[in-house]
This record gives C-alpha cells, structure tokens and sequence, in this order.
C-alpha cells in the first residue's frame, strides 16, 4: 500500500502544500509577481550572505528587481574576504527606502531577532534557527533542525533545476561548513546532502582562502606579544595580550597555542574597551571549558561554552585590581583558585 504523503502547514498563513521541496519552491514563488521590486533582508554572516544570493538566483526574470540589504558592518575578517572574492552586491539598511520595495523577504533571521527588523512587513521567510514570535507573512519556511539555511537555500535550487554558479556554489557550501562547524555541531542528512551536491562545484581552494583570513597585518604584533607573556605550569599556558583592537585575535592566538602537544589547557587574555575577554582551549577529554569559565568569572560577568572552547567578558570594575595592571601572572592565579 503507497505511503501517505504528510502535509505541512505553513505558518502563520496556514497555507498548506505537500512536504516536498518542489511544493515549497512554488509556494514561495506564488508570493511573487513580474513588477515586484524585491527586498532581501539578512544579518550578514555566510550563511545569510549565501541564502541570499540564492534568493535572488531564484527570483531572476520572475520579478522587476532583487536589491540584498544587512544593518550590521561587517567586520569580521573571514566574511569580508566573502563579499569581496565573490563580489556579493550588497547596500546598507539605513540608506535604503524600505517602503520602495513591494515585496521584502527574510533569510537566515527573523523580524524579532533585531529592534530595526521588528517594523519592517515582511512577506516571505526563510530560516533555520527555531521560530521566535508570532510571524504574519504569506510564505513561512522555519525548519530549526536544520544546520544551516544555505542547505534549505540548495534545496530550493535543485527543485528549480537551476544548477548554481561557481560562486554561488562556493558561498553556499562554505556558509554550511561555518554554521554546521565542519559537522561536528547540529546538523541532518539533509545538510549532508547539499554539502555533497555542492562539493564539486564550489572553489574549495576560495573557500580555505575565506577560512584563514583571519588577521590584520598590524595584528601579528599579538604573537610576539603573547609569546613574550606566555607561562607555564602544569601542562597549561597562560597569556595576556592586553588592550586589543578585536576579541577575535584571543581566539586566533588562543587557537595556535592549542596546537602545542603537551598542553592540555590554554587561557589567552586581554582587554577590548572596558572589559577583561579569556579565552579557553582544552582537548574537551574529561574536561569542561566552559564549565570552568563559569566557576571562574560566572559572578563577575558572562562566561560559559563547549567542553573544549569557551569565553568570559568581565567589566575590569568588577575585578577589584586597583591601581595593578592585569597580567598573565594574575590570570594564572585567577585560573589556579579554581582548576
């Protein structure tokens, strides 16, 4: 006997269509007419960057116009090397006229996620992370088991036969690979599935490029420095940087020093505006990194992670230092009251 097909309610329009990506795409493309003039609204990471660039794959000769829009700079190192390589056209929320746009789509994100998206009409989502409050939007497509939109994003495509271009392939399989972290994080077959599709199409050696773009020139100096700062007790290193430009070179130090064989534990510190930042690396074998953040900064600011990676942020004020400076000595007496 044939097996019943399940059908799925797409909410909050109560739309419903046969749970195949074939009936999701049309649906989606039912939202749409020739003389929209289409906004794609993202808070620009990879994974948004690329659904993004589908979206607009998708809806090309179907309507007037797709413009991609993000409020956020984007500063972090990895996705501006995206942008530029791939040449992603993107235009900044404040410049823009929302109202101008007939039509406005939501990827990777929802209006509650940030205050400047919770006005905004939005009339198709498409999103993996778990549904936040109520959504009044014709086409909703939330599916939080998913890794990564990117792969929903795919699925869309090959339901369309549009076979993505390079570039397009490049960030959609590196937009999975960061928001799966290589598959060792939340992920379903379905992730697999268009992570593989993809694999002989995108430029890996660009996506690698996008991986290890990490620093400034003017942020090598933060080796030497850390290096120059570095103790050793007990198989643990411990380093402070100081004041810092970004808490994103902790983690790039953090991260190398972790390589070192023999060492079980890393605590890499420093201070970016008004706040101490540690960063923790352990090999996560009967060892909890973000367990001990917590039991060590948990009541003096935010702190927690992973069994094997973890960060606390304490405002200097709570840290009673008085008139002495932070070093890697006093970090290391922080750690060794708890370890």
């Amino acid at each position: 006997m044939a097996r019943k097909r399940k059908n799925t309610i797409c909410l909050p329009c109560k739309q419903t269509y046969r749970n195949t990506a074939r009936d999701r795409l049309h649906a989606f493309w039912e939202v749409f007419e020739k003389e929209d003039e289409v906004l794609v609204i993202i808070n620009a990471d990879p994974d948004a960057l690329a659904t993004a660039l589908a979206v607009k794959k998708l809806l090309r000769y179907r309507v007037k116009s797709v413009t991609i829009t993000h409020p956020n700079e984007i500063r972090r190192l990895n996705n501006v090397a995206m942008v530029e390589r791939l040449k992603i056209p993107l235009t900044r929320l404040k410049s823009v006229k929302v109202g101008d746009y007939s039509k406005k789509v939501m990827v990777d994100s929802q209006p509650d996620h940030l205050p400047c998206f919770e006005k905004l009409k939005i009339d198709a989502i498409i999103d993996h992370h778990p549904m936040g409050g109520k959504l009044d939007a014709k086409f909703v497509d939330i599916r939080p088991e998913y890794g990564a939109t990117a792969t929903m994003a795919v699925e869309y495509l090959r339901a369309a036969g549009m076979k993505p271009s390079v570039a397009l392939a490049t960030a959609l399989f590196y937009a999975i690979k960061v928001d799966t972290h290589d598959f060792e994080q939340k992920s379903v077959l379905a992730d697999g599935i268009s992570f593989r599709y993809l694999f002989n199409i995108a430029n890996r050696d660009l996506v690698r490029k996008f991986e290890l773009t990490d620093l400034r020139r003017s942020e090598l100096k933060y080796f030497t420095i850390a290096l120059a700062e570095l103790k050793f007790s007990k198989g643990r290193y411990y380093s402070h940087i100081g004041r810092v430009r970004s808490p994103d070179v902790l983690v790039i130090v953090a991260d190398f020093l972790n390589h070192v064989g023999e060492i079980d534990w890393v605590f890499v510190s420093g201070i970016h505006g008004e706040k101490l930042v540690v960063i923790f690396r352990c090999d996560g074998y009967r060892k909890s990194a973000g367990k001990l953040a917590d039991r060590i900064f948990g009541s003096l600011g935010s702190a927690g992670g992973h069994k094997g990676a973890a960060r606390a942020e304490v405002p200097l004020k709570n840290l009673n230092l008085g008139e002495k400076e932070f070093t890697s000595d006093t970090l290391k007496r922080f750690i060794m009251r708890h370890i």
